[in-house]
């Protein structure tokens, strides 16, 4: 048996994002016309999306830095690894996916590093936005770079 996955919209200044949640926790914070992740959701609240809707709210309108969701993450032991490695990057400050691995104890994993980044599920909440190339240029976002330009921005990176 599968458990029951909800799906919530909820309008952002970058775009409608959908919340998928579980009754443990966060699943994935989707982006517009997002592929990635394939889900057989309810449209449904639950207690969780219901906290993520105001969490990310507080966000955009500058009163959070921070998240306080159980996540219900969903990846390989490694993946998860690398996604709960991003809270420990400050708000309004910038990696590169080099010192993200390095931070990992994984220095010449840099691509698989960057690749987990790629299929992060719950990007803003785990910011995957604060991991840019090496020599400073903004790459790869599931929302697209305007929108990891504008999280950075907003954050003041």
């Amino acid at each position: 048996m599968t458990d029951t996955l909800y799906r919530t919209l909820t309008d952002t200044p970058i775009g409608r994002l959908q919340i998928i949640t579980s009754t443990d926790g966060l699943v994935a914070i989707l982006w517009p016309d997002d592929d990635r992740w394939s889900f057989d959701t309810i449209d449904e609240t639950n207690e969780v999306s219901r906290a993520t809707a105001v969490q990310l709210c507080e966000f955009f309108a500058g009163d959070r830095t921070n998240f306080e969701l159980p996540l219900d993450l969903r990846g390989t032991d490694f993946q998860v690894q690398v996604w709960r490695s991003l809270v420990s990057i400050p708000f309004g400050q910038t990696i590169s996916y080099a010192e993200q691995a390095r931070g990992l104890g994984r220095p010449t994993a840099v691509r698989a590093v960057a690749s987990a980044n790629g299929r992060n599920p719950v990007s803003i909440v785990l910011p995957c936005h604060r991991v840019i190339g090496k020599s400073g240029r903004l790459t790869g976002y599931a929302g697209g770079l305007d929108a990891k330009k504008w999280l950075l921005d907003h954050e003041g990176g």
